[in-house]
């Protein structure tokens, strides 16, 4: 028995080698995971002990710069969040490998208003979601339904130029309240099928943006342990509440008004009925009121409730009037800072159209590739979101050599890819002509098929279904400001390219310009 510690001693001496080979297996064979800075238990990155989750865009530069193009933050105990910063790794994630990021992650603010998640943005990549972007894309937003709205445009480019021409002669005056204005009138009419007046279309654009921003600010704070901060901040759920049901009240009586018109024309037996004039024949409501769902109870079809409805609305406005009036202000800013950018355009412009006409046409716009140039380096520079919507993975993937966990929640980085000083000459410098034959950005397609060098739109299988017409509306009222205006800077209104996060990124001192006629005003604005 003497010799039983010697044996002891020898068997530990020969297992202890096999168990280290089998503890570095296991460790190997471990999912590497993107870096980013430690977490602890319940709180998530430790990070958020010093930095408020709305100013992420800044903690993220220095991660990027630490750890390289993808890292990943914790958000409470468990939800992780993985934010993308390359081109290229975008485009194989994004386009390559699509569908396994189609989906959303769900809103814990969401569940806890308990509203339906039943839109383009937030629904699943699944049946219900494609039923609604096709009904979105086909029947609203296809080129052909588009031209049916260009009265509407030919009107709203009226309204616009009235409004601009009675800011004060010596200039300050802040333009993006007009712009703003001004989108909500054109998407209003293309949502509920009505020329509304004036202080109806500021009715709805108080009760939309006040209900948006409060969210963008408010309801962050819900993604941290909701079961513990719907307790914490019940005040902040009331409010939002309260805020989306005067959005409903608003809405119902549109949507009520839009039913009953399409009823009336279907009684008719399909002739035409005379119509009032601010009435026009095709809007995105009509189209939602005839959707199907597939009813899961029953197994049969059913139409969009109006809450279902009321919610596809706002979605629809709070696409297309923020963002093309941030965009707006951007670009307008840009040609204020850059007058000889400003008067090459003005060339263009007076080259291709007449004097006698009233406007510059749609059908003009497609024919100025400076134009084209302008918005674009505009959106490069300043995209009015400068993150996607957030992304989730399907399934375990591959993203930069590191495994990206299935139900992560994925983002990429809009602004620093299309800042990025690697990529883009003098990248943060205003130059349109880089977009022309010859330049870094020639051929540049901001779909991301082929390769992303800038995304504004995002890319993939969940891309903006309105690229083209937001396109469109940018190229057209950019084009129309220039010929009625001359935009000068004003001294003391300095332009000042600081930033502001809102629902978008706004200037955080709005732009404030002299604009000088270039022509007589010959034509008025009816509302």
């Amino acid at each position: 028995m003497a010799d039983a510690p010697q044996l002891l001693l020898g068997a530990l001496l020969f297992l202890l080698p096999a168990a280290l080979i089998l503890l570095l297996r296991a460790r190997g064979k471990r999912p590497r995971l993107p870096p980013g800075p430690p977490s602890l238990p319940l709180l998530g990155s430790v990070v958020w002990l010093t930095n408020s989750p709305a100013a992420i865009e800044p903690l993220l530069r220095k991660l990027f710069a630490r750890h390289g193009p993808v890292v990943a933050l914790r958000i409470g105990s468990s939800r992780l969040s993985v934010f993308v910063s390359d081109r290229r790794l975008a485009h194989a994630a994004l386009v390559e490998r699509g569908a396994a990021l189609a989906h959303r992650p769900a809103l814990a603010s969401v569940a806890l208003l308990g509203e339906n998640a039943n839109t383009i943005t937030r629904a699943s990549y699944g049946p219900v979601w494609r039923l609604l972007r096709r009904n979105l894309v086909a029947e609203t937003l296809h080129p052909s339904r588009v031209k049916l709205f260009a009265p509407a445009r030919a009107w709203v480019r009226r309204v616009l130029a009235e409004k601009l021409a009675a800011a004060p002669p010596a200039g300050g005056g802040p333009v993006v309240d007009t712009f703003q204005y001004a989108m909500f009138c054109l998407l209003v009419l293309m949502c509920f099928g009505e020329r509304l007046d004036e202080p109806a279309v500021r009715a709805i654009a108080a009760a939309q943006r006040e209900a948006l921003i409060y969210r963008s600010k408010n309801m962050p704070v819900f993604a941290f342990f909701p079961a513990v901060t719907k307790r914490l901040f019940r005040s902040r759920l009331d409010k939002a509440r309260a805020l989306r049901r005067r959005v409903t009240e608003i809405f119902l009586p549109l949507i009520d008004a839009r039913r009953e018109y399409k009823n009336k024309n279907r009684n008719g037996g399909g002739e035409a009925k005379k119509k009032e004039e601010t009435t026009f024949e095709h809007s995105y409501v009509d189209t939602l009121l005839d959707i199907k769902l597939h009813d899961e109870d029953d197994g049969g079809e059913r139409s969009l409730t109006d809450d279902e409805i009321v919610v596809l609305c706002s979605e629809f406005l709070d696409a297309g009037t923020d963002t093309t009036s941030t965009g707006l202000q951007w670009m307008m800013a840009e040609l204020v800072k850059n007058p000889s950018i400003q008067e090459k355009l003005h060339s263009e412009i007076k080259a291709t159209t007449g004097d006698d006409q009233e406007e510059v046409s749609e059908e003009d716009v497609h024919r100025m590739p400076y134009l084209k140039a302008v918005v674009l380096e505009g959106l490069r520079k300043h995209p009015p979101a400068h993150f996607v919507l957030p992304h989730m993975a399907a399934e375990d993937m591959e993203v930069g050599g590191y495994t990206i966990p299935k139900g992560t929640t994925v983002n990429f980085m809009v602004a620093e890819m299309g800042r990025d000083e690697r990529e883009w000459e003098n990248a943060m410098e205003f130059s349109p002509e880089r977009f022309l034959p010859g330049g870094d950005g020639e051929g540049v397609d901001v779909t991301g098929t082929k390769a992303i060098r800038m995304m504004p739109f995002g890319v993939g299988r969940r891309i903006c279904a309105g690229l083209g017409v937001a396109m469109l509306h940018l190229e057209y009222f950019v084009a129309n400001m220039v010929r009625e205006f001359e935009w000068q800077e004003v001294a003391g209104h300095e332009v000042d390219f600081a930033e502001k996060n809102e629902f978008t990124v706004v200037m955080k001192k709005p732009l404030r310009p002299r604009l000088v006629p270039r022509r007589p005003r010959s034509s008025t604005a009816t509302q």
